[in-house]
């Protein structure tokens, strides 16, 4: 069997310059896009979506952060994930498009 990923898709080819996308998760609901801002503003944060629910226009509780290189989102990442902002413990990660089908679906169980 292949051995276990600790990591979130193991980082092989990853670019190694350009822009990286974080999910930031676990917002409270009073987070907007300017306050996720000051969060990453250290990180050279170019783009922050807190994401809104269509219908109330509240926070979905997450959203996105784009920073300029890789060496930025692992610092902001180490600093920032699992710290409580607003008494919520935030959820820092390499935020990873789907590709083909559900992320992360169980194995099959054969028997």
């Amino acid at each position: 069997p292949p051995p276990a990923s600790a990591g979130e898709g193991g980082g092989a080819g990853a670019p190694a310059e350009g822009p990286v996308k974080l999910y930031v998760g676990n917002l409270s609901w009073g987070m907007d896009d300017a306050s996720l801002g000051d969060l990453f503003g250290e990180y050279d944060a170019s783009e922050m979506t807190v994401v809104r629910d269509n219908e109330s226009g509240r926070s979905r509780g997450f959203g996105f952060v784009t920073l300029a290189d890789q060496a930025s989102a692992d610092k902001a990442i180490a600093a920032l994930d699992g710290v409580e902002v607003d008494g919520r413990p935030l959820r820092v990660n390499i935020s990873v498009a789907p590709r083909g089908g559900p992320p992360r679906a169980p194995p099959p169980r054969g028997g």
